[in-house]
This record gives C-alpha cells, structure tokens and sequence, in this order.
C-alpha cells in the first residue's frame, strides 16, 4: 500500500517542484500570464480539437524546451507581436483590395512586466522542460545554405509562405513570422517541431511534413540565415 501511495505521489511532486522551486516566478506567471497560456498540460485526450479552438496563446508548459531564454526575458519586458494576424488569425484579419490584411483594431495588446518581475518569470518558465526526451532524440546541427536556394525552398518548394513570413511583411498570416524565429526559439526545438508537430502539441495545426532529415535541416537553416543578428 505504501509503494503504491508512493507510487501515485511522484508524477505531482514531478508537477509541483518547478512551482516550488521556483515561487516567485510562478506566482506572477499564474496572475499574469495564465489566463491566456497554459502554464500545464491540457487533458488533450478528453478535450479533443475543441481545445485548440478555445485557445488565446501559445502553451507554455514546455517554454524550457522550446525557447531562448535571453530572447523570453527581453519579450515579457518589451513585447512584439510574433503573430502578424494575432494567435487565431480567423478573428483578426480583414479583406481589402490588396488582399487580407490584420485588422489592428482587433488584435490584442501584449502585457508587460517589470524587469525584476520579468527575471523570475523567465526563471519559472525556463524550468518547465517537460519534452527533454524530444530535445535529445534530435540531431539538428547548425549549418548553412544560401540566401537564394534557401529563399526558393521556403516558398517555392515547400509552400511555407502560405502561412509564415520569411521576410516582414510577405507571406502568409496564420502562422507565426519566421524572420526572426531563430532567435526566439532553440535550434533543436525547432528541427524537432518542424518534423513531428504533434509530438508537442497533439492539436497543432502545423502540417506533418512530408520530408526527411534532410529537408527538414535544410529549412532550419534558411531560418538561421535570415533570424541570426546581422
């Protein structure tokens, strides 16, 4: 009985010790931020596609494993908009003569915190790694690839400009803008995503890809080409 009790207890404690060890962060973090983000798991299984369709912004349960930590720090203090159409574009993007648009009335405007209270958030959520095992089964290693056959394999042969801005202001606005992803995002989240999306969110929208290793690295690449400081 003992065992068992034991048993039960370690996936809450496992759930509870980011909170607990980090206090402070997770405090601010359940007042500022989880109205809109989902600090842990969703019950995927019972909630099914409706919880992507009541979502407001992107799940942070795993920030540790998907994002730069210098990056979170400086965009909890001085926010940009990551989503050109916000985060369900459906609701934000108006038709006009020169195609569709965002509707800038409609989209919403990102809090912001102090740099103290930004230090122990970034801290909390830097701490919430719950996909190590995804990050290590990855082998991305950063290369190279030209401005042009980059460019080309983006829009041309992969279509990812129907949804993703490579280049501010051109392409799609379901997605969120890519031209700046790689110094948003981890290198080998990134690779890790592109090649199983629904390994990390069961009701992401972004399309399996049908491409090897390869392919994928070759894109990743591109988005280090045009996301690293110039």
């Amino acid at each position: 009985m003992l065992k068992k009790s034991l048993r039960q207890a370690v996936p809450v404690l496992a759930m509870l010790l980011p909170i607990l060890a980090h206090s402070d962060g997770a405090s601010i973090a359940l007042e500022q931020c989880a109205s809109c983000h989902a600090l842990e798991r969703p019950d995927y299984e019972a909630l099914g596609p409706s919880e992507r369709l009541a979502r407001q912004a992107a799940p942070l349960y795993f920030a540790g494993n998907k994002y730069r930590e210098e990056w979170l720090l400086q965009q909890l203090q001085t926010p940009e908009r990551i989503n050109p159409a916000g985060y369900m574009p459906h609701a934000s993007v108006i038709s006009t003569p020169e195609g569709d648009m965002p509707d800038e009335a409609n989209l919403y405007q990102h809090m912001t915190l102090s740099a103290t209270d930004a230090a122990e958030v970034t801290d909390y959520l830097m701490s919430l790694r719950p996909y190590d095992d995804l990050i290590e089964q990855d082998n991305y290693e950063p290369g190279s690839v030209s401005a042009r056959m980059g460019q080309m394999d983006f829009r041309k042969f992969k279509g990812c400009d129907a949804c993703h801005q490579d280049v501010a202001g051109t392409g799609g606005l379901s997605g969120p803008q890519l031209y700046t992803v790689w110094q948003r995002l981890q290198p080998a989240y990134i690779s890790s995503f592109l090649q199983q999306p629904t390994a990390w969110d069961p009701n992401s929208i972004m399309p399996v890809p049908q491409m090897n290793e390869q392919a994928i690295h070759k894109l990743v690449h591109y988005l280090k080409l045009i996301g690293e400081p110039k």
